[in-house]
C-alpha cells in the first residue's frame, strides 16, 4: 500500500460518521395528533438518552444488553410520500419538510437473552439538521430536541 493510500485510509477511519446523529439526550417538546391512552403533557420535558450500547428514557431503555441500531436515509419528498410514514405529513415542522436528508432509525435491544427484556424503537426519525427528532406513538407524533 502506498503512503498516500495509507494516509487516506487512516483519515477516513479517523473521521466520525455523523449522518445518523442519535447519541445525545433528547427532550420531548411537543405532541401532534390524537392521544389514545398516554397523556402527552406527562411526557413533555421528559428525556430519551442514547450513548453507545446504553439507552434510557421516556420511550425506550437498554442497559448494555445488546443494543444495535441501523438507519435508512430518505430525501424529504421520498419520506413524506412513503405510505409507512404518511402520519408525518400532518407535522408542520420546517425542520422535517425542508431537510435534505431524513434518517429513519431502528434501534433494538436484545435483552441479554431475556425475551421479556427485548425492545424495538422504530421509527425514530432524525434529520441532517441534527436539531430535531420525531417518534410516532399511539395516534400522534412526539417531537424531541437535543438537550442544550
Amino acid at each position: 500500500m502506498t503512503a498516500t493510500r495509507a494516509l487516506a485510509l487512516c483519515t477516513l477511519l479517523a473521521t466520525p460518521a455523523q449522518a445518523d446523529f442519535l447519541d445525545t439526550t433528547w427532550t420531548v417538546t411537543t405532541f401532534t395528533g390524537e392521544a389514545w391512552f398516554v397523556d402527552p403533557a406527562s411526557l413533555t420535558g421528559a428525556t430519551q438518552y442514547f450513548e453507545g450500547g446504553y439507552a434510557e428514557g421516556a420511550f425506550y431503555a437498554c442497559d448494555f444488553a445488546g443494543q444495535s441500531s441501523t438507519y435508512t436515509t430518505y430525501a424529504a419528498d421520498e419520506f413524506l410520500a412513503n405510505p409507512e410514514f404518511i402520519a408525518f405529513a400532518a407535522l408542520e415542522d420546517p425542520r422535517l419538510s425542508s431537510a435534505a436528508d431524513i434518517f429513519v432509525h431502528r434501534i433494538t435491544c436484545e435483552g441479554k437473552g431475556d425475551a421479556a427484556a427485548r425492545r424495538v424503537l422504530y421509527p425514530f426519525v432524525t434529520t441532517d439538521g441534527r436539531d430535531v427528532a420525531f417518534y410516532p406513538f399511539e395516534g400522534g407524533i412526539f417531537t424531541l430536541e437535543p438537550a442544550r
